[in-house]
């Protein structure tokens, strides 16, 4: 039976290289984006050429709305984007609250309702170092939590969370 995996895919290089990646390591992979009410949509629109350059034929693009109450320069225009990048000891501005875990959430749904063993997701040690939702630990937790909140998951066979990138740097 072929492996198959959920692709976090937002469109950006870390998400674009661990398709590639769950593509290479031989998972028949389906793309997941969202629009989740971010202000720039250059990036969901490069999810669809990324997902068809990479031959992936199943492309999901859910709305997901986090911008109705702000918290974020990534989703309420009244908060300045920074411009001098992020600084490692803080929790930067540009953190969107439960963005991680509500789109883990739907990939979990998603990958239960097709039988994928994998859920890919394109973190790495650049966003652990300030975003807490892109921790390892974190990311321990979730799977703890697939493993226990899921029909596959209670039989033992819930699709393990795997970031290839969550050790490099950009």
């Amino acid at each position: 039976m072929k492996k198959k995996a959920v692709v976090l895919l937002s469109g950006g290089l870390d998400s674009a290289t661990t398709a590639a990646i769950a593509l290479k390591d031989g998972y028949d992979v389906m793309a997941l984006s969202f629009n989740y009410g971010q202000r720039h949509n250059k990036e969901l629109q490069a999810s669809v050429k990324i997902a068809q350059a990479l031959g992936i034929k199943e492309h999901y693009t859910i709305d997901v709305n986090l911008s109705g109450w702000g918290g974020s320069a990534l989703t309420d225009s009244a908060i300045a984007l920074p411009e001098d990048g992020v600084k490692s000891d803080i929790i930067p501005i540009t953190y969107v609250p439960g963005r991680n875990t509500v789109f883990i959430a739907i990939a979990l749904s998603l990958a239960e309702a097709k039988g994928c063993n994998a859920i890919f997701l394109g973190i790495n040690a650049v966003d652990y170092s300030g975003y807490p939702d892109c921790r390892p630990d974190y990311l321990a937790a979730y799977q703890n939590l697939a493993n226990l909140s899921s029909k596959v998951g209670v039989e033992g066979k819930a699709p393990q969370l795997i970031a290839p990138l969550i050790h490099d740097l950009k």
